[in-house]
């Protein structure tokens, strides 16, 4: 596997479009599966990163629709919404072969069995991403802070030589990347993180700063956190001291900015991966105050959904 890892990457926004761009930054053999109207931004505009840790801009950069897939590619990175897996799973089902690994950053962890019952068990490598950005009104992909990493592993946590080649095809990128042989775990752990921070900034549409300000914020995130690293250690990946000791500081931060693409998602009246991030572990475990966040961001979905269809 010495040969350069030809990769798919399902749509150029925010996620896909930084480490795709990133990847083909370093001269990767790298491609955009894209929908029309992305395809036309791409070729007027160029794919635009504007991050502080560099800027980037590639004129042109390889995109293709679904329809003109030609034969399998080596990896599928997929960066899709949770609610949009049904849609991208056919866009990209042409470009997976028997030897393809599909690499999802996806939220959560119903998106395993989903793409393992579509495309095998043995296509299908754990993953996640952290990082900030946004596609701005300019099309541009705006990281909003300095944290990049994407970490993948097999599921079985052995170190396999298609990971490790995975791996080595990212040398030279400007972003973080691991193998990991526990990648469960460490997906386990961001779920747990993710519901509560997206719980919280998107059930008090406040950042962490403010919640911590405001009187029982911080007893708030913190018990949010507890239900959800309780429903991971129920599922057998009890979380590390080290990651409880990591988040609870990143929660407990006087004055933090910090808030998850949820509540900008709500804020721009967007859909949001209620049933994806909160959902599926209420469906694991009825907490009581996971249950309270549900309720509400199910309540934004609808009202979302009356003023769609009055328009």
């Amino acid at each position: 596997m010495n040969e350069p890892i030809r990769t798919l990457v399902v749509g150029a926004g925010a996620v896909g479009g930084y480490f795709g761009g990133r990847m083909l930054e370093a001269g990767g053999d790298v491609t955009f599966l894209v929908r029309p109207r992305r395809a036309k931004e791409l070729a007027e505009s160029g794919l635009r990163i504007r991050s502080r840790l560099g800027d980037v801009t590639i004129a042109n950069p390889p995109a293709t629709l679904s329809e003109n897939l030609a034969g399998p590619y080596d990896l599928v990175l997929l960066s899709s919404k949770a609610y949009d897996l049904a849609e991208a799973m056919e866009s990209f089902a042409p470009a997976v072969g028997p030897e393809t690994a599909i690499l999802p950053v996806l939220n959560g962890m119903r998106h395993i069995d989903i793409l393992a019952g579509r495309f095998g068990a043995g296509s299908v490598l754990g993953g996640q991403c952290v990082i900030a950005a946004t596609l701005n009104e300019q099309h541009e992909i705006v990281h909003l802070n300095e944290l990049h990493a994407i970490s993948f592993g097999e599921l079985d946590g052995t170190m396999s030589e298609r990971v490790q080649a995975i791996d080595g095809s990212m040398a030279g990128v400007r972003f973080d990347h691991r193998v990991s042989a526990n990648i469960v775990l460490e997906m386990w752990e961001k779920w747990a993180f993710l519901a509560t921070l997206a719980g919280c900034t998107g059930l008090f549409r406040a950042s962490v700063g403010d919640i911590n300000s405001a009187p029982g914020g911080k007893d708030f995130m913190l018990a949010l956190l507890e239900e959800c690293c309780a429903i991971a250690a129920a599922a057998g990946y009890s979380p590390r001291d080290a990651f409880l000791e990591r988040a609870r500081g990143m929660l407990m931060t006087p004055d933090s900015p910090f808030t998850a693409s949820m509540l900008r998602d709500i804020e721009a009246g967007g859909r949001i991966e209620a049933d994806h991030i909160i959902g599926d572990l209420l469906v694991r475990d009825r907490k009581p105050l996971l249950s309270i966040v549900y309720t509400a961001l199910k309540a934004y979905e609808h009202r979302r959904s009356r003023a769609a269809a009055a328009r």
